[in-house]
């Protein structure tokens, strides 16, 4: 029978916060891969947990997650563990899932802590909708492209950061998306759990000065529809009805239904943009 891989989630940092089920499933797997053993061997130890490690982290996930695949096509069970929280949530373990779906073999997630859910639920901002950006990459011409996606994004914004990298987003994020509220969530679950609830420009005076300790988890607001809805009037109140038709036109639209999607732009009725335009002459209509 082929082997199973067992996504086991960690604690994030209160050591209690382990569930029952992992800790039996990390007794009785035949492996445990862990992000990095080093780290992984002080969790393991303190539940007195012997079953053997094997390294999988993000340099060799491509190589390695093939090597534990040929194992579980053997019979082996692989339990796989990151840092901290719960694997495949910004860490290698999406690339072992894959494989693992590729070759047919089964996975289950045995669910616990995660600090993107673990902070959001804490933050004070709205939590039915939300967008999980993780770490912003390092590429700048790509993280414009992601900022340039967060500008208009409606739901909760939740983004990891390490302290020593945080004074330059909340930077970023003052010039990118505005002076938005924002949670920085520090220390989780651990005996200095913090919760600072303040503005981006307010957060970044303070750690200019203050120096930043502990991964940071920044729970941000979402654009507020209104805003939105203001900011698309605006534009369209810059060009007349005519050139606002002619991008309709000109984009494949039929007359008629420019005419309707032009006074849902501007909040006007349909009857009167084809008079404005009736009014104005008859090629405008043509």
């Amino acid at each position: 029978m082929q082997g199973k891989l067992y996504l086991c989630a960690t604690p994030i940092g209160n050591l209690e916060d382990i569930t029952l089920r992992v800790l039996r499933t990390l007794k009785e797997a035949d492996l445990i891969a862990a992000e990095d053993t080093r780290h992984s061997i002080k969790l393991l130890n303190h539940f007195d947990i012997k079953t053997p490690m094997t390294s999988y982290h993000e340099f060799n996930k491509v190589e390695k997650a093939r090597y534990l695949v040929d194992k579980m096509r053997e019979g082996t069970n692989v339990a796989l563990i990151t840092d901290a929280g719960t694997p495949g949530i910004s860490d290698p373990g999406e690339e072992l899932v894959r494989q693992c779906y590729e070759a047919g073999i089964e996975v289950t997630s045995l669910p616990g802590p995660a600090a993107c859910i673990t902070a959001l639920t804490i933050s004070g901002m709205a939590t039915r909708r939300f967008a999980f950006e993780a770490f912003l990459p390092s590429d700048k011409k790509e993280k414009q492209e992601i900022f340039e996606e967060l500008k208009k994004e409606t739901r909760t914004i939740i983004l990891y950061e390490a302290p020593h990298r945080l004074v330059r987003t909340l930077s970023e994020l003052l010039e990118n998306l505005g002076d938005r509220r924002i949670s920085v969530c520090r220390e989780l679950t651990k005996t200095h759990e913090t919760v600072f609830r303040t503005t981006v420009s307010e957060a970044l005076s303070y750690y200019e000065t203050e120096e930043p300790r502990g991964e940071c988890v920044l729970v941000i607001e979402g654009k507020n529809r209104m805003e939105i809805q203001q900011e698309q009037e605006r534009s369209w109140e810059a060009i007349s009805i005519e050139e606002h038709m002619k991008r309709y036109l000109d984009g494949g639209t039929d007359k008629k239904e420019a005419m309707k999607l032009v006074a849902k732009d501007r909040g006007m009725k349909k009857r009167d943009v084809y008079q404005y335009l009736l009014n104005a002459g008859k090629e405008a209509l043509e």
